[in-house]
């Protein structure tokens, strides 16, 4: 990973934003990277000793909050929070010059807003400082780092493998979506309610890159044509936070993407993903969601060292 240079000086971005911008050698590094520090979470130097880490959280979180916060920690850096209210961006300061003055304090910037991805852009523009996406609306990149690692954790080598994603096409599965077209052979699959969809530009984005290794990406509006052989049930919470359904009668359509046991059933050998929280009832039933096929507990866990990943290389002195 350490080979990949990033970009510094003014006027420039850099950091995770999207997986789409990174090459698929990277990818394959921060995903194999996660699995190294899940299993021994002090396999580094304290890479970030001495830096200072702002960590900007206009939305609840519980997983992607306390992940970087904790990896921070481990990796020697010194977190500083920012919540909703605690920016002059509140007060009207705009976002060009708070960017400068973080810019000028921290070493790096990891920020949830569930606005729009230009926004982490203008901050690190502005601010010369990296910064890490951990939730914009478009997409949830360092989500789909874990969610490719808790697979490598599971199943080795991720050449051919097959994913069945069920319910919205929200930010999570735009990373799960960039993050699988640069798996050789990988076969995605996103069921989606009639209207849900990923946006065409990403899905459209991924299927271009899925294209030059062999994966497929391709998106569906029902579960009758999803593919009989699968190796991951993949859904997520139906009311995804910062994003608002118009239509007041959503749920009907939604309720035919549910996951139960005998949905999941169809593919006998497939395990369960969730990337939480989780409404039971909704998309997922209790049984699937806790029963011996999940890996969603997994995956939870896995979000810390996949967030020690993303800063090691994030905050690396390249170029």
């Amino acid at each position: 990973m350490g080979d990949t240079p990033i970009p510094r000086g003014p006027g420039q971005e850099y950091g995770l934003f999207s997986l789409a911008e990174l090459p698929p050698p990277l990818i394959t590094g921060l995903t194999a990277r996660s699995v190294e520090l899940f299993h021994d979470a002090r396999a580094h130097d304290r890479p970030l000793d001495g830096q200072v880490a702002g960590v900007l959280f206009t939305r609840s979180s519980t997983r992607t909050r306390t992940a970087f916060t904790v990896g921070a920690i481990r990796l020697g850096a010194a977190p500083v929070a920012f919540g909703p209210g605690d920016l002059q961006l509140n007060t009207g300061e705009s976002l060009a010059d708070t960017g400068r003055v973080l810019g000028s304090m921290l070493d790096l910037l990891i920020a949830r807003t569930a606005g729009p991805l230009d926004e982490l852009r203008q901050l690190s523009r502005q601010g010369g400082l990296p910064v890490v996406n951990a939730m914009a609306a478009q997409e949830h990149p360092s989500q789909g780092v874990c969610d490719l690692a808790t697979l490598a954790l599971t199943f080795g080598d991720l050449t051919g493998i097959r994913v069945l994603y069920v319910g919205e096409g929200n930010n999570t599965a735009v990373a799960l979506a960039h993050g699988l077209a640069a798996v050789p052979g990988a076969h995605v699959t996103f069921a989606t309610p009639p209207g849900y969809g990923l946006p065409r530009d990403e899905l459209r984005t991924a299927e271009r890159r899925a294209g030059t290794v062999g994966a497929v990406v391709e998106e569906v509006h029902a579960l009758e044509p999803a593919p009989s052989d699968v190796d991951v049930v993949y859904t997520t919470r139906w009311q995804t936070t910062g994003t608002l359904k118009h239509d007041p009668d959503w749920r009907e359509a939604f309720r035919p993407f549910h996951v139960d046991e005998a949905l999941l059933d169809r593919w006998p050998r497939a395990s369960f993903m969730h990337d939480l929280p989780a409404h039971r009832g909704d998309e997922v039933a209790g049984r699937v969601l806790d029963g011996p096929r999940s890996l969603a507990w997994t995956q939870a866990a896995m979000k810390l060292s996949s967030a020690m990943a993303v800063l090691e290389w994030a905050a690396a002195p390249h170029g």
